[in-house]
């Protein structure tokens, strides 16, 4: 079975996003931890949490995923928005407690003129400090699956390329003094990584091997299915309705076919509203095989 629902909204509550995604014939869904451009989030409804947890149970939802705000700059230059990064992060992974078996994806973020290697240490440095403090406050692992977003290069991102995103976790792995095995992944988004210059068009086979040899296919949870507005490397993030970008629906259509990917969970960022997601996530069931 495909596995594929939308970014909703969270304006009618946690079970809200459960009887959206079924109202369109989604099996999973994504939101926003809290006010994406703010950083300010509501309080958990524990009744709520909990009438989620049994819709999910209910009806076989494959992990929805949960994003961080846009906000949260782990490598800015400044420290003070680090700081604030780390505190949003720890604070979300505590929040997710509530819907146990969520994935969490986050955007890396951008160096601001530091360089990458300044970047990768910056955001592998707020990874470790989170996990030690969630754990510490815990008192075990957070239920969460951390996953770190593919980008598309716009501006001074970090997360272009494959061995970026390694390079992040292989670092975060060495502060955090332990391996994150099962805790720290990847979401791959196919419009970042087409903007980033991967060409899932004419050489899927070829990307996803080589994805494979440099994070590990063992590492991806997730996949952001999305169409681009924009030729390959780019470096814009300028995502598309399915089948209407430079991607096209043939070659998404490879991708929720290709073997080592069918059987993850997909979520569309489509510039869309209900209908178009229903639509969408029409057409892709009707081509999974």
């Amino acid at each position: 079975m495909l596995h594929i629902g939308y970014h909703e909204s969270t304006s009618n509550g946690l079970a809200g996003l459960a009887t959206e995604a079924l109202s369109v014939g989604a099996d999973t869904f994504a939101f926003f931890t809290r006010n994406p451009r703010g950083g300010t989030a509501k309080p958990v409804d524990p009744a709520d949490a909990q009438n989620l947890n049994t819709l999910r149970q209910e009806n076989n939802f494959a992990p929805p995923v949960a994003h961080a705000p846009y906000t949260m700059n782990p490598c800015s230059a400044d420290e003070g928005l680090r700081k604030y990064a780390l505190d949003m992060m720890i604070d979300d992974f505590k929040r997710l407690e509530y819907t146990p078996g969520c994935l969490y994806n986050f955007h890396p973020g951008s160096h601001t003129g530091q360089g990458t290697d300044v970047g990768i240490n910056h955001t592998s440095t707020m990874i470790a400090s989170a996990f030690k403090k969630v754990k510490a406050d815990l008192k075990k692992n957070p239920s969460t699956i951390l996953l770190i977003e593919t980008m598309a290069g716009k501006g001074s991102e970090i997360g272009r390329t494959f061995e970026e995103v390694r390079a992040i976790m292989d670092h975060a792995e060495q502060k955090a003094g332990e391996p994150l095995k099962g805790q720290l992944g990847v979401c791959l988004d196919t419009c970042h990584i087409w903007d980033g210059g991967y060409d899932i068009v004419n050489d899927l086979d070829g990307v996803i091997t080589q994805f494979d040899k440099i994070i590990g296919l063992k590492n991806l949870y997730a996949i952001h299915l999305n169409d681009s507005m924009n030729d390959l490397g780019a470096h814009k993030d300028r995502h598309e309705k399915i089948g209407q970008g430079h991607i096209g629906l043939e070659a998404l259509v490879r991708v929720i076919n290709h073997p080592a990917l069918k059987n993850l969970p997909f979520i569309l960022e489509t510039p869309n509203e209900h209908q178009g997601y229903k639509n969408e996530i029409e057409t892709l069931r009707s081509n999974w095989k």
